[in-house]
């Protein structure tokens, strides 16, 4: 609250606050400095608008002579700022009123660089020497006011000042009470406040308060625990709240304990311009109150006034109304900032198991290199020793050759030496076979090293220079849950629509979704899609049934949670038409595919779009046109069908087929239960199936037609009519089962 409490100019508590125009608030002091200082020509101000008491000598100094003199007598009290007879004269009045832009006072502009805390200084035009004494001379006392204006330190709108000068703005008594109550709260807490570093019990007073460490020293623990050097040279000691010196203590609240009476009563506030008169109205155009006298005189009279004490508590009840909303706020705030903190906690707590993982995996990642490198050097050695013991084997031998060579090259000379020709020819022989032996010992290649000196070593360590380069961080968490969107999940006959989305702020990524589904009489899940779409469609289910569905998702980490379990209902009646896509192209469709007629004379069979395996179903079929007398058949069918023969000459069929006299029961091409009565325009034939019972029968204007038509039915079947060119007939669901069933017509033999 203590920013509330504070001066947007001096920025310390407020002292004799008044309210501006636009509601905001300002010291009075404050409100005399932005007014009339002007740096540059301060001298020139007329001397209703300098600050109480005797003008500085400087200024006596700058603004010598009679003029200046009696510009400073003709108003002593400087709360009549900008009064009559000002100094300054007419002109420099209405240099300082360009600010007031509109008849209201208000008005705006960009504040000075120069100015301090944003506040902005009345750039005032010096006055001509004399100009002030002139104009104090010619105009006669009571005359007209000078114009001057203030502009609001924190919204920059400029205030046009009347002749009360800054008398004209209302003292806010209100303020000022509660900040002298906050000021004796603060000096009550400084008396008790105490060293929060002291060993001693009871700890000593604090001495200071270290605004950057908010913590409370003695004099003792400051010198030992809080030293001025190091990193506390830059900290900011100041003495502790209520004390002498204190931020927001002080002059502060000794200003604002002058203005609010000291510890006397608080003074009862009284009218503005009627200072005898106490506030007993309030006027609803002007947002003031105001006294009967200003009533009377009939500056209020066209304005709307009601009771000051009814607007009191109608406003009272109003903010707290709208502390209702703002508490609320600030309620939810906390619990944000609470959770703020508590994911800060967790994200150091997560960073630094982090950090442990990643050390831990690029060691292991260093161990296997250095592994590797250890396995890499063994080859090089191996390789190495073999190349030498290979060389060194090839020196051995041919040094082995070359020595046996060298002996005998040089025994053959010293032969050829010898004169004797019979002793050289009984060994020539031999030594010339021994020549050319030694000589066939040098082949080719025997004289080339065996090996190389290089190394056929290479070793590929690009990929793995790439893939560390590569190396990166990635999710290796499950995906989080599913949210179902129940706005988008519905149902409708026997197929349901569900659809999900992700939690937001979810970074995990999500390869698919697995949807399961019970089997509609609380049995066990099955997958009924696998894929990466949120919206998925299932067909085929059983009416009259209650279904539950869930899903989750899965990445390469694996699958991750079910969502929560959603339950849907499927429609208890059947609504369908005839399929186009899977009925025999001389089949036509109108009405919506509920109407259908053949193009040819043979007939053609049609399916319904729905299918059935549980439960009991009833559907109508209205004959809109009979000619000729033909045979249309009635009954289900499965989805293979052979489609271009009656229905129920196959294995895949049930059907009556009927004509205008009597009607045959039909399946494998096998005719059983003749009964009479047949069909003709604009008769009715109802076909009941009944899944629980797995009975099949048939109706024929509300009436039933023959016994039960086929027992043992079991599987999934399809509504199904097999007619030709003569017949078109409209079909009807949506049909409550029938409850009378009427006596069955009895078949003939």
């Amino acid at each position: 609250m203590e920013e509330e409490l504070k001066c947007p100019v001096c920025g310390s508590l407020f002292r004799e606050p008044i309210i501006l125009p636009c509601s905001h608030n300002v010291c009075l002091p404050c409100a005399r400095t932005i007014a009339v200082q002007t740096p540059e020509s301060e001298q020139h101000l007329p001397p209703l608008l300098h600050p109480r008491g005797p003008p500085p000598p400087a200024a006596a100094a700058a603004a010598p002579g009679p003029g200046a003199a009696a510009g400073s007598a003709a108003c002593p009290d400087s709360e009549c700022a900008a009064g009559g007879g000002g100094g300054g004269g007419g002109d420099h009045a209405d240099k300082l009123s360009l600010h007031s832009e509109t008849d209201s006072g208000y008005g705006s502009y960009t504040p000075s660089l120069k100015s301090p805390n944003g506040v902005r200084v009345l750039p005032l035009v010096p006055a001509p020497p004399g100009a002030a004494a002139a104009a104090a001379a010619a105009a006669p006392r009571g005359a007209g006011p000078a114009s001057s204006s203030l502009t609001c330190p924190q919204c920059h709108r400029s205030a046009s000042l009347d002749q009360r000068g800054l008398r004209g703005f209302q003292r806010n008594r209100l303020l000022e009470a509660i900040v002298q109550r906050y000021q004796q709260g603060r000096a009550a807490a400084a008396a008790a406040a105490k060293c929060q570093l002291c060993d001693r019990s009871p700890a000593e007073p604090a001495a200071v308060l270290c605004e950057q460490c908010e913590v409370l020293y003695c004099a003792a623990c400051q010198l030992r625990c809080h030293p001025a050097r190091g990193p506390f040279a830059k900290h900011r000691l100041v003495p502790p709240p209520g004390q002498p010196g204190a931020p927001g203590g002080g002059d502060g609240g000794k200003g604002a304990g002058g203005g609010g009476g000291g510890g006397g009563g608080r003074k009862v506030p009284t009218c503005a311009v009627h200072d005898l008169e106490n506030y007993s109205m309030y006027c609803v155009s002007c947002r003031s109150p105001v006294c009967y006298q200003c009533l009377e005189e009939g500056k209020h009279g066209k304005h709307e006034v009601k009771a000051l004490g009814a607007m009191w508590k109608q406003h009272k009840a109003q903010l707290s109304q709208a502390l209702n909303g703002v508490s609320d706020k600030a309620k939810e705030a906390k619990e944000f900032l609470v959770q703020l903190k508590n994911l800060l906690q967790q994200i150091q707590e997560n960073g630094l198991d982090y950090e442990a993982c990643l050390v831990a995996q690029c060691d292991a990642l260093v161990d296997a290199l250095t592994r590797q490198k250890a396995k890499l050097l063994t080859k090089v050695t191996k390789e190495r020793e073999h190349k030498l013991k290979v060389v060194w084997d090839q020196i051995n031998h041919c040094t082995l050759k070359l020595r046996q060579s060298t002996g005998l090259m040089e025994y053959c000379l010293e032969v050829i030496k010898e004169n004797d020709p019979s002793g050289f020819l009984q060994i020539s022989d031999a030594l010339i076979k021994r020549v050319q032996v030694s000589q066939e010992q040098w082949v080719k290649g025997a004289l080339e090293p065996k090996v190389s000196a290089e190394f056929d070593l290479t070793l590929d360590s690009e990929p793995l220079l790439q893939s560390i380069h590569q190396l990166d961080f990635i999710q290796m968490k499950l995906p989080p849950v599913p949210l179902l969107q129940l706005e988008k999940c519905c149902t409708r006959n026997n197929s349901v629509t569900l659809a999900w989305r992700m939690p937001p702020l979810s970074h995990n990524p999500v390869e698919g979704y697995i949807l399961e589904l019970d089997d509609g009489d609380g049995g066990q899940f099955r997958e009924v899609y696998v894929g990466k779409e949120t919206l998925c469609t299932i067909d085929g289910l059983h009416f009259n049934s209650t279904y539950n569905a869930r899903v989750k998702a899965f990445n390469s980490s694996g699958v991750g949670p079910y969502s929560k379990t959603v339950i849907l209902q499927t429609s208890d009646v059947a609504w369908f038409t005839f399929d186009p896509s899977s009925a025999h192209r001389d089949i036509v469709l109108s009405n919506d595919n509920q109407t259908a007629t053949c193009n040819s004379y043979d007939d053609r069979v049609v399916l319904g779009t729905a299918a059935f395996s549980k439960g009991v179903h009833y559907w109508e079929l209205h004959v809109d046109r009979y000619d000729n007398h033909p045979d249309p058949a009635f009954g289900i069918a499965r989805i293979n069908v052979v489609k271009d023969m009656m229905l129920g000459k196959d294995d895949k069929a049930w059907a009556m087929y009927v004509d205008n006299n009597r009607s045959w029961f039909m399946h494998c091409n096998s005719h059983t239960n003749r009964t009479e009565g047949g069909v003709s325009k604009g008769a009715t034939v109802g076909v009941l199936l009944d899944l629980n019972k797995h009975n099949l029968t048939f109706y024929i204007n509300g009436q039933q037609q023959g016994p039960p038509a086929f027992e043992n039915v079991e599987g999934v079947f399809m509504p199904a009519l097999s007619l030709n060119r003569n017949v078109q007939v409209t079909l009807h669901t949506g049909l409550e089962v029938p409850q009378c069933v009427k006596q069955p017509k009895l078949p003939n033999n």
